[in-house]
């Protein structure tokens, strides 16, 4: 049986560290095609989807949430609005420090605590941990980062499969 803290923190870990790479890979293919960092940055796979930008953010802003949330610490506020590749290496080091600081003992046994979403309002939702991270927070946290991936590889990022997960 997989623990709660193996299936989200080694997890988050694995998909921003890849990303970060990415974003690496991405700086080196605007500088030798000569490319307006913009173009990608604000690059999106359809006119009523997020930008590329702004995938790289929710996906950090899910990894430091759901941890936050499985650990039943606050999620941190943090300066968010990254809108160069630096600042979005920046955002992904600052969320990787955050989920790093969290242990697992912080998180494991608390599958079935309860995780209240969007609380007070009517979207309203209730769930045990291990359902909100199942069926929530890593299926979110996977479209924004296959998204962000996708757009990449779409503007022509030489990147692969092994650079989506992260492996060298």
């Amino acid at each position: 049986m997989i623990s709660l803290f193996a299936a989200s923190v080694p997890v988050f870990q694995q998909m921003l560290g890849a990303q970060k790479d990415i974003l690496e890979k991405s700086v080196l293919h605007i500088a030798q095609k000569k490319i307006d960092p913009e173009a990608l940055l604000q690059a999106r796979l359809f006119p009523d989807m997020f930008p590329f930008v702004l995938q790289v953010r929710v996906a950090c802003d899910f990894a430091r949430g759901i941890s936050a949330r499985l650990a039943g610490i606050e999620v941190p506020q943090v300066d968010d609005e990254a809108a160069s590749f630096e600042e979005l290496t920046k955002l992904i080091d600052t969320s990787l420090a955050f989920i790093a600081s969290i242990d697992a003992s912080q998180i494991n046994g608390k599958e079935e605590s309860e995780i209240v979403l969007r609380a007070g309002t009517p979207k309203e939702r209730r769930m045990s941990a291990q359902d909100y991270l199942t069926s929530y927070g890593l299926p979110q946290f996977f479209f924004h980062v296959t998204t962000a991936y996708a757009i990449l590889r779409h503007n022509g990022v030489e990147i692969g499969k092994r650079d989506f997960l992260g492996m060298h």
